[in-house]
């Protein structure tokens, strides 16, 4: 396998936008036509809309976009501003009068980060929309990135800053590639099984690994903060159905377990949805895998692409890279 730019996969555009006063934003992908989806949400804090559409037993057979934004269930308002852009252009299901945008969204807890009272709406969806493009991404702090942190189990004054990044690989005409906003309650990990990032010790000296704390303490927490959540997209020029996808996105979640510990907790919504956007014929089996490492990767380029911001240290400053 190679790494490309995720943009090679093809059948897409990304576009962001955000208050970076406020410390929120949305990170929109539009699909050049609609594609089949599925989605696996693993993390016990979810929220999120129009998820029912990508069950099997639902009639809908493809999606025209995916929101991922801040602002908790707050910001679940924003999936309006994308239907709006796309109503405009005739995109979207056809009901005879109009064309039903069919747009999904997952929205992640930045609130204690900058302002609690501002959060992703229309307008911000609308503007991230306008931005979308076949460029590649910006990474870091941006979108639903700008607002992300991790390491949150002794509370924010020992968390460290985190964002959005993506990663994508080919093997022979096969593209697979992830985009993921990373604000896990727990720390991640390189690949050879280090943090990298997270949970600060009590003096800011060090790491301080928050599932040791956790074994520590052995007993109930009664505050986890609960409203984290890393939402992902993995992406594939490979046909698939919607049921598969559901397969495929589940698969990726072993990328959210390499690379981030705790996950999936209750204090998170962890989301993954998977798109086909292409027609090449590719086995699911090595999809899935391919869609793990990818994710993985990405998870480790979020945190790395971030810089200091609202307080909150970053990998990048870390290394004397900020």
């Amino acid at each position: 396998m190679t790494e490309i730019n995720i943009m090679e996969v093809g059948g897409f555009r990304v576009g962001h936008a955000q208050n970076a006063e406020a410390a929120t934003g949305c990170t929109v992908l539009l699909c050049d036509q609609m594609s089949p989806a599925g989605v696996d949400v693993r993390g016990g804090g979810p929220a999120s809309r129009e998820s029912q559409l990508l069950t099997p037993l639902a009639a809908a057979q493809g999606i025209n976009a995916v929101l991922l934004s801040g602002g908790s269930a707050f910001g679940l308002d924003a999936a309006g501003g994308v239907q709006r852009y796309l109503e405009e252009r005739g995109i979207g299901f056809d009901v005879g009068v109009t064309k039903v945008p069919l747009v999904c969204q997952s929205c992640l807890f930045d609130l204690t980060v900058g302002r609690w009272d501002v959060r992703p709406d229309g307008a911000m969806a609308y503007a991230a929309c306008e931005q979308a493009s076949y460029q590649p991404p910006a990474e870091g702090n941006v979108g639903a990135g700008i607002g992300c942190s991790i390491g949150k189990y002794r509370g924010m004054e020992r968390a460290m800053k985190s964002g959005f990044g993506t990663y994508a690989l080919q093997a022979g005409e096969l593209k697979v590639g992830a985009l993921v906003a990373v604000n896990a309650l727990g720390d991640v990990y390189g690949p050879d099984g280090q943090i990298i990032a997270g949970l600060r010790s009590a003096d800011g000296s060090s790491f301080s690994s928050t599932l040791e704390e956790m074994f520590s303490d052995a007993s109930p927490a009664e505050n986890l903060f609960t409203g984290n959540t890393t939402l992902g997209i993995v992406v594939t020029n490979a046909a698939f159905s919607k049921s598969q996808l559901t397969k495929i996105a589940g698969m990726t979640h072993n990328g959210y377990a390499r690379a981030i510990r705790p996950v999936h907790t209750t204090a998170d919504g962890d989301s993954v949805y998977a798109l086909s956007t292409g027609e090449y014929s590719g086995d699911l089996n090595l999809v899935g895998t391919m869609a793990a490492r990818a994710m993985e990767q990405a998870i480790r380029r979020a945190v790395q692409r971030a810089q200091p911001a609202y307080g909150l240290p970053s990998w990048a400053e870390l290394q004397g890279q900020a």
